[in-house]
């Protein structure tokens, strides 16, 4: 299961570990077991600063492992071979137990820290979703923080019992004390949210540490927002990025072929890209972490006897701080469909994202809904999963690149219906089962047996936050003239939240560039 050049990267990563840890098995045969004994041998065989016990664990399951470093059990459970994208999730919980810094704002780990109820996480997931490992990697630094807090990775391709017992038809899918918490992708801003709003008084138990005042702060962490950190940073201001995760949306892209001067690069690839360009700057970096409000400060007098307008930020760890110019770049997120059945059924057939949720549907008919480029890559890839695919579109004609929907009529499995209107998900026994779609062209409505819906019908402006702030369009995208100026003087925005025509990586990256120059433009004049 392990090339060396896998091996050779853990015993170079485990040069950064400062104590040992070790690996205990549960107890009990399984068909896997063998399997799982030898990946974790091989992972052990390579630095003595991880091993694997000799005694087992009989609370776990013979599929099970969970990790301990200094005599004590770290609350983190591996149920199931983390390969595939899991892997990356592996090896850090190995770091981070044997030492190495964690990855969350100093404000999240003191909430975190202020717990006293005990909570048992269980994170199903498919080794093949890469929204997955975002949240283990998250609830995993919760357990090192709290000996109140565990979390088991559970993968759904061993346990299918579990998974079936629990009607579990997306992934990530999160059960907390057992009961269902979070499912979709979700980042580590939305976990908090989802704590606190369980638990109310974590904030005040939480002492958060206060920045100075900045002279921009930028929302948003994705192509226009690391871009425009970038250009604030090379004028010698004093900016601080806040964002949910480095890369935004585009970290769940896969094949990206469109990005100049790179003939072909991936999501993962590029936000981690991004990573190294921001850290070789001075940019203080506020992640895993959200924006609850923006306040206009009052005025105050500068040298110069002027006015001296300030915004006052607020994050959801409690932190709070002045800034004197922001720039929005919070991109978009997935549009809804927003009719009957659609919100009832998320997690139960009703999906998102086709390469984390497809394998559940292997050998069944699924639809999709949206005939643009994201829709047509979807029934592409699901073709290959399941065993027919049927797109929906509203229009007349597809909108999606003609190379695409060439692709997509040579496959067999793949049907194309144009001047269709979705009008309600059905459900059996807690599953989708059919789509009830309207012919545009005769008005009749009818029905299409399913087991699951994938929804590919663009994106909505992330605009929630500033949306009684700034001027936003009857859409919720920001205006903003040619400069990237909101209507709030020392308010910017950029990206694919504003009115910017097409939503693209190099146009978000170039409005990034002129928002952060309009920003620096200003504080000058000021």
């Amino acid at each position: 299961m392990l090339d060396q050049g896998l091996l050779d990267a853990v015993k170079t990563y485990s040069e950064r570990m400062t104590r040992p840890i070790e690996f205990v098995l549960g107890e009990g045969e399984h068909e896997q077991r063998a399997e799982l004994v030898d990946f974790l041998t091989q992972i052990a065989g390579t630095t003595d600063k991880i091993s694997l016990s000799q005694q087992f664990d009989a609370n776990l399951s013979p599929m099970s492992f969970k990790i301990r470093s200094q005599d004590k059990d770290t609350g983190i459970i591996f149920s199931g071979i983390p390969g595939g994208h899991e892997f990356t999730s592996l090896i850090l919980a190995i770091l981070q137990s044997g030492g190495s810094e964690l990855k969350l704002d100093p404000g999240i780990q003191n909430i975190i820290k202020a717990i006293k109820q005990p909570l048992k996480f269980e994170t199903f997931v498919s080794l093949s979703c890469h929204n997955c490992p975002d949240v283990v990697q998250a609830l995993n630094q919760f357990a090192l923080l709290n000996d109140n807090i565990s979390n088991e990775m559970i993968d759904g391709g061993v346990f299918q019992d579990m998974i079936n017992e629990r009607n579990i038809q997306g992934v990530p899918a999160v059960y907390l004390n057992g009961k269902p918490f979070a499912n979709g992708k979700i980042d580590t801003a939305k976990l908090i949210e989802k704590l606190q709003q369980q638990y109310p008084d974590l904030m005040s138990a939480a002492a958060a540490e206060q920045l100075e005042q900045q002279d921009v702060t930028i929302i948003g962490g994705g192509p226009a927002g690391v871009a425009a950190a970038i250009y604030v940073a090379r004028k010698g201001l004093k900016v601080t990025m806040v964002a949910d995760r480095i890369g935004g949306q585009v970290k769940d892209t896969q094949d990206i072929e469109n990005l100049i001067s790179i003939p072909l690069t991936n999501g993962n690839e590029l936000s981690a890209n991004f990573v190294k360009h921001i850290t070789a700057y001075s940019i203080t970096v506020k992640e895993m972490v959200s924006v609850t409000s923006i306040t206009e400060n009052s005025a105050q007098m500068n040298e110069q006897g002027e006015d001296k307008l300030t915004y006052q930020i607020t994050l959801n760890t409690g932190e709070s701080f002045s800034t004197r110019a922001i720039i929005i770049a919070t991109g978009a997120k997935w549009r809804k469909l927003n009719i009957k059945g659609e919100d009832e059924n998320i997690g139960s057939g009703v999906a998102y994202c086709p390469h984390c949720d497809g394998p559940f549907f292997k050998g069944k008919d699924v639809a999709v809904v949206g005939g643009g480029n994201s829709g047509i890559e979807a029934a592409i890839d699901l073709a290959g999963i399941v065993k027919h695919v049927t797109v929906l579109e509203f229009a007349d004609t597809l909108k999606a690149d003609q190379v695409l929907i060439n692709k997509a009529k040579e496959r067999d499995n793949i049907d194309i219906m144009t001047s269709v209107a979705s009008q309600e998900v059905k459900a059996t026994a807690g599953k989708v089962s059919s789509l009830i779609y309207q012919d545009r062209t005769t008005g009749e409505n009818k029905e299409l047996p399913l087991s699951a819906i994938f929804v590919q019908i663009g994106l909505v402006p992330n605009s929630e936050v500033v949306k009684d702030l700034v001027q936003v369009t009857k859409f919720g995208e920001i205006e903003i003239n040619e400069k990237c100026q909101t209507n709030k003087p020392g308010i910017f925005a950029c990206g694919d939240v504003t009115t910017v025509p097409f939503k693209q990586i190099n146009i978000a990256m170039g409005e990034g560039s002129k928002a952060a120059l309009s920003a620096f433009e200003y504080l000058m004049l000021q």
